[in-house]
């Protein structure tokens, strides 16, 4: 297989029905560390919105719990892509997502600007930092995957296209970015967590590698001192020289899911999906999609 091979077996299949297909060779196969690199800043953005980063303050779940809280997510999404919507697996996970979101007052609005993150700023971070843009075929694929995410977790006036949730992410964060105590509480507890993972004498500069690819309306919603530019041109500069040599490289063979990743470190012996998260409230928070009950036999 060669470099664009995955690109070409991609572009052969239907985005608006093989979506799933589609996402899951993007992701897994063409992008896993820069999916992982995109969604932390998807989710991190969704901080400087004061109503989503007061009640994450309150929840205390990404102060005093900031791994946890980073796996527990990282692999509830993850398992909706690697076995689907109507799998035992999926089906779990989003029944904790959605058990957890109810426990909460969350506007749609807001539900919906958290939804645009996870299928604008991919697009956003492979444009500047990716070995290849994503193709239109791609953006269509993961267009549709999130309304399907989004209806699964009841999510209402969900975009249909990829401008279409663009659109709806600026529009919103030009008029709701602002300052929260509780928000910029968050924002430092993240950052930390990103600087944990490097060894000790390294935590300080993980932490401006990660200030510098913010952009100015975040660092003004979170009130910090933009970073010096050239520490924005080395940091900028070496993720492009990474992308370089991405493209030299083979293609990968095998997929890899966020429960590869080196970051998820909560747990060590494995995990059952059903345990993932918190149980703030018990009773609520079963899919809003119907779903067809396969038989017995054909569960795995």
């Amino acid at each position: 297989m060669k470099r664009y091979d995955r690109l070409k077996e991609i572009q052969r299949l239907d985005p608006d029905k093989d979506f799933l297909t589609i996402y899951r060779l993007t992701w897994t196969h063409e992008f896993p560390w820069d999916h992982a690199r995109a969604l932390e800043l998807a989710l991190y953005r969704t901080y400087a919105v004061p109503s989503i980063g007061r009640l994450l303050a309150r929840t205390a779940e990404l102060t005093d719990r900031s791994q946890k809280r980073y796996d527990d997510t990282a692999l509830l999404l993850d398992t909706v892509v690697e076995h689907g919507f109507d799998t035992e697996e999926g089906r779990t996970a989003l029944r904790r997502v959605n058990q957890m979101h109810r426990c909460y007052d969350i506007s749609d609005d807001d539900m919906r600007y958290v939804l645009c993150t996870f299928v604008v700023m991919p697009k956003r971070w492979l444009d500047s930092y990716g070995w290849r843009r994503l193709s239109d075929h791609e953006l269509r694929a993961s267009a549709a995957y999130y309304g399907a995410l989004g209806r699964h977790l009841g999510i209402k006036d969900i975009p249909r296209s990829f401008e279409e949730f663009e659109r709806f992410l600026d529009t919103y964060e030009a008029e709701h970015f602002g300052w929260d105590e509780g928000a910029r509480a968050v924002s430092d507890a993240t950052l930390a967590l990103m600087a944990s993972w490097y060894p000790r004498p390294l935590a300080p500069l993980a932490r401006r590698a990660a200030l510098a690819l913010l952009d100015d309306t975040l660092l003004k919603a979170f009130r910090y001192d933009p970073p010096a530019p050239a520490v924005r041109a080395v940091v900028r500069g070496a993720l492009k020289a990474r992308a370089r040599a991405v493209r030299l490289l083979p293609p990968r063979t095998k997929p890899h899911y966020a429960r590869q990743n080196p970051e998820i470190k909560g747990y060590p012996d494995g995990y059952t999906v059903a345990d993932l998260g918190t149980f703030p409230a018990p009773g609520s928070g079963g899919c809003p999609v119907p779903h067809i009950a396969r038989p017995a036999a054909a569960a795995e």
